[in-house]
């Protein structure tokens, strides 16, 4: 007997609908490999109804007060932690990941994001006012952008979505958002929430395939992009929106370096590191998933890590165990197999490199060593749970070997000399270093990268301003 699919629809000017004209997708838990829900396949006619939806709501929420900006975004937190168990269970679901590590670390921090942007609604003011030339006086003023058409990545469905819409509703746009389709179902239980608390139009979701989020780019309407995506995505975005001059903000690929000297404490950096590896299942643009070891230490660094990796455990959700869980599909899945496939001779698999069970979309947690520089798993994003490992003999060499790949978002260094760490953070050129830790996250700071990683800042006041313009005021003392 087969059980009725649970049935996703598209939240568009205050309410919920199926897609015009009627496709859907089914929907697919990556723990089970078996379809739960299905959710619209939208359309055009819907891509154009949810950005008419937005247009309309955008002059009102504009004109806002940024105290009436801030007290919805505040409701809207304090209604995710009060909704926080039926979020998780919707990510889940979507992902596959440990109940309880979703309940720890992406609820508080999605909570805390939301009101940090609250915060920042008080802040939209331009930096200027005086006269810079006799009998004129200039201001500056920092206004929204507009209508923004956002596409979040399936690996942080939840946490990626508020990374989106909270800075843009902050800053007094109104927002049309696509999840990927794979992981629709948590997206779509945000808009019964936000809708509750802000007017109709003003954050609307859409859910659908790449062609979907490609008509939301060309869409006439928006006046900005934004996507966290793979590296082709981002640029056939930029591609799109540059034929009618769009914004665009850009989260694309990682392929972090970790860069271990010999003063390191070997024990606390292989902990560290390797959580900050394995963590959902790799699946993260700043995962420390390439190390370079110092030659000093390197076998009994990849001998601890080998270690590290054999004693961590994937599973079900409901595993307290489990440090992660399955890739997100299918395809994901062959790509990680794929690239432990294509290894070199000269490489060896210290730890995993197989698929776990035949149920869900499993991967052991693997560690490779014995890779050179221009190795293709060196050089393109695996976004799995593999750790690299490469032997370098000296800071210059370390630079180089970090700098060489196309990806430039995040890089640790690992060392107990304070001015190798200070000459390390200036010469890595990413756009997060961090020293002695890998991969925490705060709101107050700014997240993005350069080169093939994108452009735009998540977090912070610097993500803030990328959803704001800016506009010259100039009037005459003698009018």
């Amino acid at each position: 007997m087969s059980t009725e699919l649970r049935r996703l629809r598209n939240y568009i000017d205050g309410e919920f609908r199926d897609a015009a004209d009627g496709r859907t997708t089914e929907v697919v838990n990556p723990a089970t490999g078996e379809a739960y829900a299905t959710a619209p396949l939208s359309g055009q006619a819907d891509v154009d109804a949810a950005m008419e939806a937005a247009a309309r709501a955008f002059p009102a929420w504009r004109d806002a007060t940024p105290a009436e900006r801030q007290k919805a975004l505040l409701k809207i937190a304090d209604a995710f932690e009060e909704r926080a168990e039926e979020l998780i269970a919707a990510e889940v679901e979507n992902t596959g990941k440990p109940i309880g590590l979703t309940r720890s670390e992406e609820i508080p921090p999605m909570v805390d994001q939301i009101r940090f942007f609250a915060g920042a609604a008080r802040m939209l003011e331009g930096r200027s006012a005086g006269e810079y030339m006799e009998g004129l006086t200039s201001i500056v003023r920092r206004e929204p952008v507009g209508v923004c058409a956002q596409v979040a990545p399936w690996n942080y469905p939840m946490m990626m979505a508020v990374w989106k819409f909270a800075p843009a509703l902050a800053a007094g746009n109104t927002v049309v958002l696509k999840p990927s389709d794979t992981t629709p179902a948590s997206t779509v239980l945000m808009a019964e929430i936000i809708g509750s608390v802000v007017p109709k139009g003003v954050f609307n979701v859409i859910t659908g395939d790449r062609d979907t989020g490609r008509m939301m780019v060309e869409h006439p309407t928006p006046a900005m992009a934004s996507i966290t995506g793979s590296v082709r995505a981002g640029m056939q975005v930029a591609e799109t929106a540059s034929k009618d001059l769009k914004r665009v903000h850009l989260e694309l690929g990682g392929k972090a370096p970790v860069v271990v000297f010999e003063d390191t404490d070997i024990a606390k950096a292989v902990e560290d590191i390797s959580v900050a590896g394995f963590f959902n299942a790799g699946q993260d643009c700043t995962a420390a998933c390439r190390v370079l070891v110092h030659e000093a230490i390197h076998d009994e660094f990849v001998a601890a890590l080998a270690k590290a990796a054999a004693d961590t455990k994937t599973g079900q959700p409901d595993d307290e165990d489990v440090l992660f869980g399955p890739l997100n599909n299918p395809n994901q899945l062959k790509q990680v197999e794929g690239f432990i496939e294509r290894l070199p001779a000269h490489a060896r698999v210290e730890a995993g490199g197989k698929r776990v069970g035949d149920k869900g979309y499993f991967f052991a947690p693997t560690v490779v060593s014995g890779l050179k520089q221009d190795d293709e798993i060196i050089q393109k994003e695996v976004f799995g749970p593999v750790i690299t490992v490469q032997s370098f003999s000296d800071e210059e060499q370390a630079v180089e070997w970090a700098n060489g790949v196309e990806y430039a978002l995040a890089s640790s260094v690992w060392t107990k000399d304070h001015g190798r760490a200070m000459r390390m953070s200036k010469a890595l050129d990413f756009g997060c270093v961090w020293i002695n830790t890998h991969i925490p996250l705060v709101a107050e700071m700014p997240h993005g990268g350069f080169k093939k990683s994108g452009y735009g800042k998540d977090l912070s006041a610097y993500g803030f301003d990328d959803y704001t313009r800016i506009k010259h005021v100039m009037t005459s003392l003698d009018a």
